[in-house]
């Protein structure tokens, strides 16, 4: 018994410790990793409470500690996840179609190894997406998804060998389109404007940046300054806007907030669920990382997470309302002078501009990509 209580106070400052360093603004690997689990380890933190009540003698000055610990721990990770809960408030609205301009979005990375189209195929007759998004396709993908074409005649097309290949169908007319690199002359972003039946016009930024991982970037510094870019230039855009892709962050860690921040889009899961994306194949290791953020110009019709199609990564589907006077009360997050000077930060340590970014709103500008 002795042991097992010496390993559970052990394991209890080792929770501490990992709960503490994602509070730095280090962005080695090693230290932003620790914003993905936070469901996991504030259930993991629930396991050490319970059982720290079940075997440490009540009345000790180290269980007192090592109690205060762990509710701590498992407080301050569920105060980050909280917002992704049935729980808390919605920050988008749900709206009943009326006449209203929609916009449908399926946003799926396919998993370059993956060497079965069937089931993705199946899920394109099924849900008939306005706008598809691919990511992590190479020039296999692209010849599998020949068949879009008919009924996709506009593209953005970029197949890659390096996991980072991106491909755009669109039933809707593209405008101002652009493939740009960055921060990285091989991880591509799309950008363009597309035309509603209505004759109203959306932009989307697509995006796919590097993970600070041990086997890619060894920080996060490209990824955050991508964002804050993207940020910026939606927060300024003329016309309504999408932001989406896999995104290689979670909804609830500090670039992800502060991109919301900045750019003032609102996130359709919060208040609804995470709807995890990743890992498609260990239940207990998941998390959200492919993302649809939108402008107030929209509201919500429809939010699913997509079955399983040989990927790692689930797909997401978000059907969106052009409803401007319906959505001009829901609320962004709140940006402060912190705020700002931490985007400025992540953007010299990119060494990316917000001016870099393609503005899709300006007008007669051409058509790139096929």
């Amino acid at each position: 018994m002795q042991a097992l209580r010496i390993t559970i106070c052990v394991l209890t400052v080792i929770m501490t410790l990992l709960t503490l360093l994602p509070v730095s603004r280090n962005q080695r690997w090693w230290v932003r990793v620790w914003d993905f689990p936070r469901l996991q380890m504030a259930s993991l933190c629930l396991f050490f409470l319970l059982t720290e009540l079940a075997i440490m003698p009540f009345g000790d000055a180290i269980t007192t500690t090592v109690i205060i610990l762990t509710v701590a721990c498992m407080a301050y990770q569920s105060w980050w996840i909280l917002p992704y809960t049935r729980l808390y408030r919605k920050q988008v609205k749900k709206t009943v179609p009326n006449g209203h301009s929609r916009i449908k979005i399926m946003n799926s990375n396919v998993l370059m190894t993956n060497r079965k189209p069937e089931k993705l195929l199946a899920q394109i007759r099924q849900y008939q997406p306005d706008i598809l998004v691919l990511l992590e396709t190479d020039q296999w993908w692209e010849d599998q998804m020949a068949e879009l074409d008919a009924d996709y005649p506009h593209s953005l097309r970029c197949p890659l060998e390096n996991l980072y290949g991106m491909h755009v169908y669109s039933r809707l007319p593209m405008q101002a389109a652009k493939i740009q690199y960055l921060v990285a002359d091989d991880i591509p972003s799309m950008h363009f404007r597309a035309e509603l039946p209505s004759g109203e016009q959306v932009i989307l930024h697509c995006l796919h940046p590097m993970p600070p991982s041990p086997t890619e970037a060894d920080e996060s510094t490209s990824r955050d300054g991508e964002l804050v870019a993207v940020g910026h230039t939606a927060a300024k855009a003329r016309y309504p806007t999408i932001v989406t892709g896999d995104l290689n962050d979670v909804a609830w860690s500090r670039t992800t907030r502060l991109f919301m921040k900045i750019s003032g889009l609102l996130d359709p899961r919060r208040g609804r669920g995470m709807y995890n994306t990743f890992h498609a194949s260990y239940p207990f290791l998941r998390w959200p990382l492919d993302h649809v953020f939108h402008s107030r110009d929209f509201t919500l019709i429809d939010l699913k997470r997509l079955d399983f199609m040989g990927s790692d990564h689930f797909p997401i589907l978000v059907e969106l309302a052009l409803t401007p006077s319906q959505g001009i009360d829901q609320e962004s997050l709140e940006i402060d002078n912190e705020d700002i000077e931490e985007a400025e930060e992540k953007l010299s340590g990119a060494g990316v501009k917000s001016s870099d970014v393609h503005k899709a709103d300006k007008l007669n500008q051409p058509v790139y990509g096929r």
